[in-house]
């Protein structure tokens, strides 16, 4: 699984709900908001000031790091 920015927040949160900590440690906090549900990865960093790039690459580190275990 890649994550990309256009990607729904809620779309990743429900490929796995261990990225919950990620988002949580890039200052993403309001996951369960409605906004959540319709606002992409890349929309939600522009609005709260955070890097997207260094979010998207510890998601998909995460994913890479799952995939191989399985």
């Amino acid at each position: 699984m890649v994550i990309t920015k256009d990607m729904i927040i809620s779309e990743v949160l429900s490929l796995d709900q261990g990225t919950t900590p990620i988002f949580f440690k890039n200052g993403l906090h309001c996951l369960g908001c409605v906004m959540a549900s319709g606002e992409t990865v890349e929309e939600a960093c522009m609005v709260h000031g955070i890097n997207c790039d260094n979010l998207i690459s510890e998601l998909n580190e995460y994913f890479s790091s799952i995939e191989k275990e399985a």
